[in-house]
């Protein structure tokens, strides 16, 4: 796949480079033309750099990883997006857009992607590695896009992510971002640590 990367933080870094080492092709959106931490992501093989617009215009996939009240901006620099799939890893933690609940909902309700929610309900550190021993943590989605979550599945197993489950449509995507509270919960204030995630097991 070729595969946009819309926030370099953390997380968008991280899937960068595990995409990349699968054999994706990488492109990293920026809006400055130097970025201290773009320049070290395009020195991993596989992982180039352009404009947002020009980006998302190369694109099949575009992973948004930044922050949600962004949302309405971020359509407008993206352009037409038909035929596109938009990966939100997103979570409303801290902001939310302009009367939405999620950034999802920006991109379902302002572009013709289609959309799946994503990569938001664990730490980068896990997304890096997600195995624990002979076992590999769980990943989790939620959209009403069936080719969105085929592609958002194949691009969790790429990083290692035993299953990808999915929580249902969209009106489970505000579902989704309160297991990423969770997560925060367990690992950070209940002071678990980063090195935890979800796995599901059944008899």
């Amino acid at each position: 796949m070729i595969i946009a990367i819309v926030g370099h933080g953390r997380v968008g870094g991280t899937l960068a480079q595990r995409w990349a080492d699968r054999g994706h092709h990488v492109i990293v959106g920026t809006r400055k033309p130097a970025d201290n931490r773009v320049d070290r992501l395009t020195q991993h093989p596989g992982i180039s750099s352009l404009p947002i617009p020009e980006a998302v215009r190369m694109s099949e996939v575009i992973l948004v990883a930044t922050p949600p009240h962004i949302a309405r901006e971020l359509v407008q620099m993206f352009g037409d997006l038909h035929g596109k799939i938009v990966v939100d890893a997103t979570n409303g933690v801290r902001s939310k857009p302009e009367d939405y609940p999620t950034a999802y909902h920006v991109f379902e309700d302002l572009t013709r992607a289609e959309v799946v929610k994503c990569f938001n309900s664990t730490g980068y550190e896990n997304m890096n590695d997600p195995r624990y021993g002979d076992v590999s943590l769980d990943m989790f989605m939620a959209g009403s896009s069936a080719s969105a979550k085929k592609a958002a599945s194949e691009l969790a197993k790429d990083c290692g992510f035993d299953h990808c489950y999915d929580f249902g449509g969209s009106d489970q995507v505000e579902l989704l971002e309160k297991l990423a509270l969770a997560w925060i919960n367990l690992a950070v204030i209940q002071g678990h640590g980063r090195h935890s995630g979800f796995k599901l097991l059944r008899k």
